[in-house]
């Protein structure tokens, strides 16, 4: 059996310390990986086009082209690679620049274990994809679609100056790209807030305003839907099932976990765990609405037809993307493997299998909401942890938070 090859991961940076200091910091990762250094853009330039690299770390300053022009070059160029920004601008700005080019920022200095492990997951999301299509479709993409009418009152509010932050963040919290694009970016290292900030109302807060301006009425980076509106695929539908898996799994954890990072895990994954339809459908519009077609008159469910169309489901896609965004770990593995709960490494009570159930109980509860038949609990799974007999319970709880929900929007 041959041996996976290893990933290269290419250094740019026009100071000849920084580099040495990166070849010893990554020097005891060589059995794994191979790395590539090179001290400007032209030369960067060159070393891609002669070997494939898969992840692509760039300083931000630099003479002539700078590190936000390479990775766009990058980005359209060599779409497969994985784009990191490494500077030591903290500048409204270098945020500007970078946001629509990178998956992720790190500052200078960077923690050597934290930039170890960004490095390690990057790569291991490399194989994450099967379809190189795809994966070149997922990797281009900067920003996720927003819902048009969601980001034209958003665009409303914030001229209004009286709007407030709390006004923002109402209007984000009801849309899943903006609130996954807002989470990317509060969660980088940029910020100084590693893998912390889960929820979209306390990003907000901590970006402030004029952030939050820039970004939406500046450099639209939240970019709405390409494709027409479609009779058989609903977007707020989509995200009407990602609000109650959310709550549904925030509660299912509160009741089994007093650790607050997980419950919030929990939370996140259940709001993104469907991230990969909106995807593929706002991408792929004609190849998903057969999918979706095929498991309306067929007996096969939605993520199998996924399977049979484009060779993989929208939890590997939607977890390739949010992994290379920089989200917690145990975020990605939730939205990755909420439909493939038995093949988890290592399965225990985590955000992957309260997000499966969460999922599970939805359209347990909202029967007629699902396209094509509704999934079932993975018992080999669920036999090999011990919450068989808590599942009614759970069924009851979030009957009482849909009911609840049904109280509030009448």
């Amino acid at each position: 059996m041959s041996a996976t090859p290893k990933k290269t991961i290419l250094f740019v940076d026009d100071e000849p310390n920084i580099l040495s200091g990166l070849k010893r910091m990554f020097r005891p990762m060589r059995k794994t990986m191979k790395f590539r250094f090179a001290q400007s853009v032209p030369e960067a330039l060159e070393v891609m086009a002669a070997e494939q690299i898969d992840v692509v770390v760039s300083d931000m300053r630099m003479p002539g082209m700078d590190g936000a022009a390479l990775l766009t070059t990058v980005k359209n160029q060599y779409p497969h690679a994985i784009r990191i920004m490494l500077t030591g601008q903290a500048d409204d700005e270098s945020i500007m620049r970078t946001i629509g080019v990178t998956h992720q920022l790190l500052t200078k200095p960077t923690d050597p274990d934290v930039f170890k492990q960004v490095i390690s997951r990057a790569s291991a999301l490399q194989d994450l994809m099967t379809d190189e299509k795809l994966k070149q479709l997922v990797s281009g993409i900067d920003s996720l679609p927003s819902l048009p009418e969601t980001y034209a009152r958003l665009q409303q509010t914030m001229q209004n100056p009286d709007c407030s932050l709390a006004d923002v963040a109402k209007i984000i919290e009801q849309d899943l790209a903006m609130s996954a694009k807002i989470l990317q970016l509060v969660n980088s290292a940029f910020f100084g807030l590693y893998k912390h900030i889960n929820s979209p109302t306390r990003a907000v807060n901590l970006l402030g305003m004029d952030t939050i301006k820039a970004l939406v009425l500046g450099v639209g980076v939240f970019s709405e839907i390409k494709s027409g509106p479609s009779k058989i695929f609903s977007i707020s539908a989509l995200w009407s099932h990602s609000m109650a898996t959310a709550a549904f799994a925030k509660k299912i954890a509160g009741e089994v976990s007093e650790d607050q990072e997980m419950i919030d895990h929990c939370f996140i994954a259940g709001l993104l765990h469907d991230v990969g339809k909106l995807l593929l459908f706002s991408r792929l519009p004609e190849q998903y609405e057969q999918a979706v077609v095929m498991a309306g008159e067929t007996d096969c469910t939605l993520d199998e037809a996924e399977l049979r169309i484009f060779g993989t489901g929208h939890g590997e896609i939607g977890g390739y993307l949010i992994g290379l965004w920089g989200l917690p770990g145990p975020v990605v593995e939730a939205i990755t493997f909420h439909h493939r709960i038995d093949t988890y490494p290592e399965l225990s009570l985590c955000p992957a299998l309260i997000v499966h159930v969460a999922d599970y109980i939805y359209f347990r509860l909202n029967p007629d909401k699902c396209i094509g038949p509704p999934p079932e609990l993975n018992q080999q799974a669920i036999e090999r942890t011990t919450i068989q007999d808590h599942i009614e319970d759970w069924v009851e709880l979030c009957r009482k938070i849909k009911e609840q929900e049904g109280e509030d929007d009448g």
